[in-house]
């Protein structure tokens, strides 16, 4: 697997987008969150990426000022009752984890989750213990718990790097329902 799978793999992931509309209210730009109806300024989401609906389909800028999106080299003004989504950030653990693992290791732990129907956008709580190691030798357990907003998934990741590395995933729904994973990199 090279970066590009890797890359292919995390764009296909469900809920990776917060959807909903811009608004121009008392010259404020304003995001309206179509799934929780709140409101957030524009400024929040200042060069983050962002997909406006224009022409029946998505383009994918950055948002560079307030009210205008950066796509390649054009600037896009948006206008009231734009539709748009906006790409949901990984917590900062999670994305740590999913760089340091090896390829397979990465397949299997992404698709196992996305097989019972979790996307990695989905992480609301993450502890990367390998954040926390300076030695060669790693070993110890990562917690994260999904929800997917009709079931829970904790995950547990226990790792040991002493002679090979070794990656053991533990899926523990709130059904009851547990998938283990081990991955030995040879």
């Amino acid at each position: 697997m090279n970066n590009q799978l890797r890359t292919q793999l995390l764009s296909a992931q469900k809920r990776a987008y917060t959807e909903g509309v811009f608004e121009n209210i008392n010259d404020q730009w304003v995001f309206f969150d179509e799934e929780t109806d709140e409101a957030y300024p524009l400024e929040e989401y200042m060069n983050n990426e962002i997909s406006i609906f224009r022409n029946n389909r998505w383009r994918k800028g950055i948002l560079v000022e307030d009210g205008k999106l950066l796509c390649g080299s054009e600037l896009i003004f948006i206008m009231d009752e734009d539709r748009v989504r906006i790409k949901k950030n990984l917590l900062y653990s999670l994305e740590r984890l999913l760089d340091e693992l090896y390829d397979d290791a990465f397949y299997h732990f992404v698709t196992a989750l996305n097989g019972m129907d979790f996307s990695i956008y989905d992480c609301i709580y993450g502890y990367n213990q390998l954040s926390f190691m300076t030695s060669d030798h790693l070993s110890g357990t990562n917690f994260y718990i999904f929800d997917n907003g009709e079931y829970i998934c904790s995950v547990h990741h226990h790792f040991n790097q002493k002679e090979k590395d070794h990656n053991r995933f533990e899926f523990t729904l709130n059904t009851g329902k547990k998938i283990f994973i081990e991955k030995l990199l040879s």
